[in-house]
């Protein structure tokens, strides 16, 4: 496991657009290293906010965006098109304004797919779409993930991986369908964190006083079972970003 870095800035703002620059590195090296780079995204304010950052700075033309396979790390079980859908945003803050391959973008089905309102099956799904192209490098059957973004909610749950839930506690699946979620809406589908582990670098992003114990608690070895952000980490590199606020809790 690699041990964590943790960087902090000043705000918010700073940080997304921080996180941008490195993801558009990031992906860059990634084309050059292996052709084809590869990017697991997330949602809510700072991921979406790290995309809309990605879409207004003048080197995002420095990414072959025809060269770039993404997939999510988890989603709302909604309708296609629903604006509180990770999909729906991400199109909105960056997707629809680059020259993606449709074919290279891979969201998580909407509750009016093709499985209708089955989100087991939509997960399972998923996961058969992850095994083929699953690496060897990784150990289980997905991608070798060269960036796998986070965020990380205030009681810690990380993707949609909550405390205490049977969904962090799976060894063997690397997608499921959440139920009960304690956050609306109550049904998603989220990698697991075997697959969250198989990416060279995975990314914990958050922000604000509200997230300061659950960072601390996780940067200071709780159990994945009470803070699911604990246990998420890279093969090659973990990295905290976060702003002041939420590394108020973090020693030095």
């Amino acid at each position: 496991m690699t041990a964590p870095q943790v960087v902090v800035h000043s705000g918010g703002d700073v940080l997304a657009a921080a996180a941008a620059a490195r993801l558009i590195t990031t992906i860059v090296d990634a084309q050059h290293a292996r052709e084809i780079a590869s990017v697991v995204l997330t949602g809510g304010r700072t991921g979406i906010g790290v995309l809309e950052q990605v879409r207004l700075s003048p080197a995002r033309d420095a990414v072959d965006w025809s060269r770039v396979e993404l997939y999510w790390g988890d989603e709302r079980f909604l309708p296609d098109g629903d604006p509180e859908r990770n999909e729906t945003q991400a199109r909105t803050a960056l997707l629809d304004h680059v020259g993606i391959d449709p074919s290279r973008v891979h969201p998580m089905m909407p509750s009016d797919g093709k499985f209708g309102d089955d989100a087991d099956a939509a997960a399972a799904h998923y996961a058969e779409l992850l095994a083929t192209e699953a690496d060897a490098a990784t150990d289980v059957p997905v991608p070798a993930f060269d960036v796998l973004m986070l965020g990380v909610g205030e009681e810690g749950h990380t993707a949609s991986l909550f405390p205490d839930t049977p969904y962090v506690r799976e060894s063997e699946r690397m997608v499921v369908g959440v139920h009960d979620c304690p956050k609306p809406p109550p049904t998603r589908i989220s990698l697991t964190l075997p697959a969250i582990r198989a990416a060279r670098e995975v990314w914990l992003m958050t922000t604000g006083a509200a997230k300061a114990e659950p960072v601390a608690g996780a940067l200071g070895g709780a159990d994945a079972v009470d803070i699911p952000a604990a246990g998420a980490h890279g093969r090659a590199r973990t990295l905290w970003l976060l702003d002041s606020a939420a590394a108020a809790g973090v020693s030095a």
